[in-house]
């Protein structure tokens, strides 16, 4: 916690500085703020559908800071690594990615690729791995300029977190990850104060509120993804519900009944009365799911099937379903059972932040592990049959990569104990990306994917 305690310190003496400045003047700065959605949407702007391919890969990025984004880039040169045929065609894992999430420090890694591809394994290190992007944000934040800023009650710690980062990817928005030709589909999430509900920035959600998540400068997304409360101030959206004439429902809802679904409905009915929520705020995605799967997994359930998920896809085109999920959590620094004294507050922030957190990661990979069971029954009876859009030859393979799987013990711990930041030590970030790239070479499901893969490249 060191890292963040110095940025709690560093804060204080900035809030006693712009007191000061408070005396005298008063901002009026206002960042940016999400506009209604435009109506009828730009025709650039409306997504369009993908072409069917035979190999369907989606990678999701846990929280963890740079430590997250390091491992997370050792997993993305490992799949960049992992080469096959497909219909004649080289290609490999990483290129075969149609969709990449992240959650707070994954979700900086997530969004990098997206915008520039396989750029990305060269650029993302000096970028910002081995960029002084913490000290350069403390050191900001005592300028005069921003202490002004921060006395504005609309602009906050997190805006100029935001403004960093805008520079990391050139100021671009969710539209220009858009144009980019091959882009994978991006998916940011954060967390909603109010219902502490997990937030994506996605058309669906944006439709809830009568936005456009196209004009949604991508620093903004991982700002907000990344505010871990109390350190970091929260991001607001408006809420323009009630503003889209003729809107279509933004979520096919199936006739379930289970728990999750009618949290789910919930969760999308909350955002439709913009009187009672005009504002949304959101917080660090990590409070409530730090692997960034959760919402997927909830709507796949609320759609029926895995058969209603792939609808658009043409009969017998999907050969191979592939999920990587990568989890960066890291282990506490101390133990606060091991001692009868009264934890002090930073003790108290980290087992929250990272204790509470681990456990909800335990439960998001239980409910995955329950729904692949029913997704691999679903896959059997449906996949070669007439109108199925599953190959007779069509598989599902979940690949579960975590820093506990580092076998080295004493680096392993090592690693674990990485603080959360968004600087880490460049010894570190070699570690820790050579580890993400053993991680996924020696897992088991990996290795099964690859011999179905090559053995695909020569059936086909």
């Amino acid at each position: 916690m060191k890292h963040w305690t110095f940025f709690i310190a560093t804060s204080g003496r900035a809030l006693t500085l712009a007191v000061a400045l408070l005396l005298t003047a008063c901002s009026s700065a206002r960042p940016w703020v999400n506009a209604p959605r435009p109506s009828p949407l730009p025709i650039e702007a409306v997504s369009q559908p993908r072409e069917a391919k035979p190999v369907v890969v989606a990678v999701a990025l846990s929280g963890g800071g740079a430590r997250a984004a390091a491992f997370g880039l050792g997993v993305l040169k490992g799949m960049k690594a992992a080469d096959f045929t497909v219909d004649g065609r080289p290609t490999t894992l990483l290129d075969e990615v149609v969709q990449i999430s992240g959650v707070s420090g994954g979700s900086i890694l997530a969004a990098h690729y997206a915008a520039f591809g396989d750029a990305t394994l060269e650029r993302f290190e000096p970028d910002f791995l081995l960029y002084p992007f913490e000290a350069r944000l403390l050191q900001e934040l005592l300028w005069p300029q921003r202490l002004y800023q921060l006395s504005s009650p609309w602009y906050g710690r997190s805006h100029l977190l935001a403004e960093r980062l805008d520079t990391l990817y050139r100021g671009m928005t969710f539209a220009d990850v858009r144009r980019r030709p091959g882009a994978p589909e991006l998916i940011i999430t954060a967390t909603d104060l109010t219902t502490g509900a997990p937030f994506d920035f996605t058309d669906e959600k944006f439709e809830l509120i009568c936005s456009d998540v196209n004009a949604t400068p991508l620093s903004f997304a991982v700002a907000a993804s990344s505010a871990v409360p109390l350190l970091l101030s929260p991001l607001t959206l408006q809420n323009h519900a009630g503003h889209c004439p003729g809107r279509a429902s933004p979520l096919p809802v199936a006739a379930d009944t289970s728990y999750r679904t009618q949290l789910l409905r919930q969760s999308i009915d909350s955002y439709r009365n913009a009187t009672e929520r005009p504002f949304i705020h959101l917080v660090d995605g990590g409070v409530t799911d730090n692997l960034g799967v959760r919402l997927t997994l909830d709507r796949m359930m609320a759609g029926g099937s895995m058969t209603a998920s792939f609808a658009e896809a043409a009969p017998g085109t999907l050969h191979q379903l592939v999920l990587v999920t990568v989890n960066a959590e890291r282990g506490l620094a101390e133990r606060i059972d091991s001692s009868d004294r009264v934890p002090g507050t930073a003790q108290v922030l980290e087992s929250l932040i990272f204790g509470a957190g681990s456990r909800e990661s335990q439960v998001t990979l239980g409910i995955l592990s329950d729904d692949l069971k029913r997704w691999r029954a679903e896959l059997v009876s449906t996949r070669g049959q007439p109108g199925s859009p599953f190959a007779a030859d069509a598989e599902l393979h979940v690949i579960n990569l975590s820093l506990h799987d580092e076998r080295d013990d004493r680096l392993r711990d090592r690693l674990l104990r990485v603080p959360t930041a968004f600087s880490v030590e460049a010894q570190d970030v070699r570690d820790l990306q050579k580890a993400g790239a053993r991680a996924l070479q020696e897992a088991p499901e990996f290795r099964a994917l690859m011999q179905s893969l090559r053995s695909m490249g020569t059936s086909h």
